[in-house]
């Protein structure tokens, strides 16, 4: 049996709540979630690697990462854009992840658009689907992806946030109503 993979793990508070980043001995980003979602987080690592496939210790600033997350929710929005990530999804997961990192802060796609962009039109169900398995959201911006129609549509942290993240990057206007 190999060794446990080594993962480290850090908490960032945010104005939309406390973040956890989870990141590799090489310092990518393996991981991040809302510590309200903590269960959900070790669940897709259990899922990942294996109950007994990993190991998780505190640590602070891995690789650098919480440095830019920080940096990101105090106004620099470019300084996740070359973050190194590490995912492992199915090959039609990690297209559209890659997709998700080519959607420039300020924009947003839909769903139908991001499927276009992986050669896939037809699939955009499954599209959303693995959409919504990104497990490094804000850096794979997941949230950058909204309804045909303009309207904010689901967001594995909640809409309030997704909303919040959106205006920081300049893409959505508050609506009153």
């Amino acid at each position: 049996m190999p060794d446990p993979l080594p993962l480290s793990i850090d908490r960032l508070a945010t104005p939309i709540g406390e973040l956890l980043i989870v990141a590799d001995r090489d310092g990518r980003l393996r991981i991040i979630d809302w510590t309200d979602h903590e269960a959900r987080l070790r669940r897709w690592l259990d899922r990942a690697y294996g109950k007994d496939g990993y190991t998780l210790r505190a640590a602070r600033d891995p690789g650098g990462l919480t440095t830019a997350m920080r940096a990101y929710f105090k106004g620099d929005i470019g300084a996740i854009d070359k973050l190194p990530v590490k995912t492992d999804g199915t090959p039609f997961q990690s297209s559209v992840w890659r997709a998700l990192r080519k959607i420039p802060p300020g924009k947003t796609v839909s769903y139908g658009e991001l499927a276009r962009r992986i050669g896939r039109p037809k699939a955009v169900r499954a599209t959303g689907l693995a959409n919504g398995q990104n497990p490094i959201s804000i850096v794979v911006p997941c949230h950058r992806v909204i309804g045909s129609d303009g309207t904010l549509t689901g967001y594995g942290g909640g809409l309030p946030r997704k909303q919040w993240l959106l205006e920081h990057e300049g893409a959505w206007q508050r609506r009153s109503t």
